[in-house]
């Protein structure tokens, strides 16, 4: 499943993405 995250370069959204790539997604 492919996800996109805005707002990436804050600090919520970075660990969002991180959180995300570690539970497979292609973020």
């Amino acid at each position: 499943m492919k996800v996109l995250v805005t707002g990436g370069t804050g600090f919520i959204g970075s660990h969002t993405a991180i959180s995300l790539i570690k539970a497979g997604y292609d973020v």
